[in-house]
């Protein structure tokens, strides 16, 4: 089976040279453009003279590979140029506050929340001008991004100009994002959005409400399977696709086009259309979907390869799928350079890549062997896809999915009738909304399949394998696939990757068994890795557990929670309202019920415990003294044993310190107390077999207070490479002397405690998150 790869050096150098020259200033970008047009100009002059004859039918391809080159270094230097020019870097860089004149780029969505905080309104746009601090009116046509406070930013649309007042910050780099706009209040609207972006926006908007009265979880996904808003995409139900590999169903890509203007085809021929009109009328169904779904890069990645079909249509030749691909790839890097550093795109040109190249091969042999062509294209083409984005999936998240395939091919049945039904529910949405609300209930079925999916393919045991990140751990998996697709043409080299993976299996499973994986049988307590914060997880029986504190972020200690089998909390504990420990909140209570909250009387910080009460949690009245029991937990509240003020932090000196038992075993669970409080504690009895030490190790101990615990273990729930020196060497020195394991998270990731068959404590440890 041949392939034509004579455009695929020109795509190719296009995108690296624009990769490379985000990161370089302008010029230099300008001087690899112009090198690589003298050297297409007179290599094959120079080829011609090469003393190797077999290089000489070579240079043509040599040549379109450089003026790839030439394309991308001078698309990306013309844009750097615009990103650094003045004035608007130099006031960046001294992040001044000035008036601006913004055109939104795509529609604003809130990002993560952290407790405490509201969520910032992200709002890509691009800045049209700009009023420096002398007063002067600047025209610009840069491109920024818009972190605002205010939710009145959320009605926007694309198209629409607004007006603002906001600081200037630089961003990091490697975009083509000229500043960073903070912005504390809601825009002023100057102009409405272009017609075409209002009935774009009506459609969603209708989709939505279509959408509302469906189960939460089918009816968030299904308008991001649709248009991709996720704007009620449950974050659980995203994380499981995400560790399932069909994180691509949540954002529109080829498929969904495919289907759209697949659909569209068949019924123009239908109608006995010629080439020409049915090629038009593709055109302007593939024009107004792209506008519908919004320009991602995988949908602007397809739509240039669906365009570039059309027109091979309408003209009666035929397809040519790669080098349609590569025209994509140059068309749209020299556009929009910035689309090089995209992993969307990435990800979306190699999966495209890899069903040219890789799928029918491995059809075609499987096809040899006896297999059904629908059973054969229906394993090879979600393996070649995988295959090809490997690489960069595990450079982005450090690990390599074994789920992914099998997801995928489950799920392939329910994507086009998702995807259908949905549109058409979007359609009829604004004159009848009772037939949007049928349609997209009966769309709902299929998107029911994608969750379970999703969940069970989350849930399979090490479904995900840890891998190193980066770029080196990208472009070391990818030097592995390719020298095994290259190796798997001998027979000898696929019987001996047989005979490894057998054994594998057959030595995993007897250790998984034995094992139990995780987590260990017995645990008692765990501490969650979750950077720099606290979060312990104490078993209550069954899938129940009684949750100390959320750590600083809501993923982690969620993954925490779910690897432990988590499914309810009969008691959440918060030491204190530090961020650094009620931040994870919304993770404790992702899918999981919450029945009562015990929190510390220090009503400090003011915001942090507003954000925490704010949940509607019963809550409990428990002063020091308080004894509760939880299933198989038994806690006694022993501090604060009076209110400490004064101190070099009144917040963390009030923390709770609780004194639980479970399995026969004590902990004493101390929030952040420092040297104040723990001086308080000093007549209740403080003994415990297994210490979680405050304020994450820091140097602010009470010597007495750590001899009188004098704990067996010593768990230090801590960030790796934090800025505040914890935890403190000299405390850690004096918990080892005393006869205490130390273990922390920073190095040995989640912690567990367990007791053995003959009664004795170990620690467990699964690794750095």
């Amino acid at each position: 089976m041949s392939t034509d790869l004579r455009l695929a050096g020109a795509a190719i150098g296009c995108w690296l040279t624009a990769v490379a020259c985000l990161f370089c200033p302008a010029r230099a970008g300008w001087a690899v453009g112009l090198g690589a047009l003298a050297l297409a100009a007179v290599w094959p002059r120079v080829a011609r003279r090469l003393p190797v004859p077999a290089l000489h039918p070579t240079r043509w391809v040599v040549v379109a590979a450089l003026l790839g080159v030439a394309s991308g270094a001078v698309a990306t230097a013309a844009r750097v140029g615009e990103r650094d020019a003045e004035p608007l870097a130099g006031l960046a860089a001294a992040h001044r506050t000035v008036q601006v004149g913004l055109r939104v780029s795509d529609d604003p969505r809130l990002g993560r929340s952290t407790t405490g905080r509201a969520p910032t309104v992200i709002v890509p746009a691009r800045l049209t001008w700009l009023r420096t601090p002398d007063g002067a009116r600047v025209e610009l046509g840069a491109r920024v991004l818009v972190l605002a406070s205010d939710r009145g930013w959320l009605g926007l649309l694309p198209g629409q100009r607004v007006e603002a007042t906001g600081r200037l910050a630089l961003p990091d780099g490697g975009d083509l994002r000229a500043a960073i706009v903070s912005v504390p209040d809601a825009p002023a609207r100057v102009a409405p959005p272009p017609l075409v972006q209002r009935a774009a926006g009506a459609l969603r908007a209708g989709l939505q409400r279509a959408c509302r009265p469906l189960p939460a979880e089918p009816g968030g996904l299904l308008p991001g399977l649709v248009v991709g808003d996720t704007s009620r995409l449950d974050q659980q139900l995203a994380d499981d696709f995400r560790a399932t590999g069909l994180t691509h169903l949540t954002a529109v890509s080829g498929a969904n086009l495919a289907i759209v203007v697949g659909l569209v085809l068949m019924l123009a021929r239908w109608c006995r259309a010629g080439p020409k009109l049915a090629a038009l009328i593709c055109v302007l169904a593939l024009v107004g979907f792209v506008v519908l779904v919004r320009p991602s890069p995988s949908v602007l990645r397809a739509a240039a390869m669906g365009g570039l079909a059309l027109v091979a249509l309408a003209l009666g030749r035929p397809r040519a799928v790669l080098p349609s691909l590569a025209t994509g790839v140059l068309v749209l890097v020299v556009t929009d350079p910035e689309l090089a550093v995209d992993a969307g795109f990435a990800l979306s040109v190699l999966a495209t890549g890899g069903l040219v190249l890789l799928a029918p091969r491995w059809a075609e042999a499987l096809r040899a062997k006896g297999w059904p062509q629908f059973a054969a294209e229906a394993v090879c083409v979600p393996a070649a896809a995988q295959a090809a984005c490997a690489p960069v999936i595990a450079a982005i998240s450090g690990g390599v999915s074994l789920t992914t395939v099998p997801a995928n091919l489950l799920a392939a049945p329910a994507v086009a009738p998702a995807t259908v039904l949905g549109i058409l529910a979007a359609v009829s949405s604004p004159v009848l909304p009772g037939v949007a609300e049928f349609t997209a209930w009966v769309a709902a079925w299929p998107a029911r399949w994608l969750v379970t999916i999703a969940h069970h393919g989350a849930a399979v045991p090490d479904g995900v394998l840890p891998w190193p990140g980066g770029t080196f751990g990208g472009l070391l998996l990818g030097g592995l696939l390719a020298l095994l697709l290259i190796a798997f043409r001998r027979p000898v080299v696929r019987r001996l990757a047989l005979v490894v993976a057998v054994a594998a299996v057959l030595g995993a499973v007897p250790v998984r068994l034995l094992a139990g994986g995780w987590p260990p049988p017995g645990w008692l307590v765990v501490a969650c890795d979750v950077g720099q914060g606290d979060a312990l997880v104490v078993a209550a029986g069954g899938h129940d557990a009684v949750v100390v504190d959320a750590g600083p972020q809501a993923d982690p200690v969620d993954r925490c929670l779910r690897d432990l089998g988590v499914r309810r909390v009969p008691l959440l504990i918060i030491s204190h309202f530090h961020v650094d420990h009620i931040g994870g909140l919304d993770g404790v209570l992702r899918r999981r019920r919450v029945d009562r909250l015990l929190a510390p009387p220090f009503a400090e910080p003011a915001g942090g415990r507003r954000a925490v009460l704010d949940r509607g949690l019963a809550t409990l009245d428990a002063p020091a003294g308080t004894t509760l029991t939880v299933g198989a937990v038994g806690l006694t509240v022993l501090g604060p044993a009076r209110p400490v003020t004064g101190t070099r932090s009144d917040v963390n000196n009030n923390s709770l310190v609780v004194a639980v038992t479970v399995g026969g075993v004590r902990l004493l669970l101390t929030g952040d107390a420092e040297t104040e409080e723990q001086l308080t504690l000093l007549a209740a009895p403080l003994h415990a077999d297994v210490l979680k030490v405050a304020h994450h190790g820091s140097a602010y101990q009470d010597p007495a207070f750590l001899d009188a615990v004098a704990p067996r273990i010593a768990l230090v729930s801590v960030g790796a490479g934090n800025d505040y020196g914890h935890p403190s060497p000299v405390v850690l020195a004096r918990l080892a002397r005393g006869g205490a394991r130390v273990v922390r998270t920073d190095e040995q990731g989640d912690v567990a405690v367990v007791r053995d068959a003959a009664g004795r404590l170990a620690v467990v440890a699964h690794g750095p998150a």
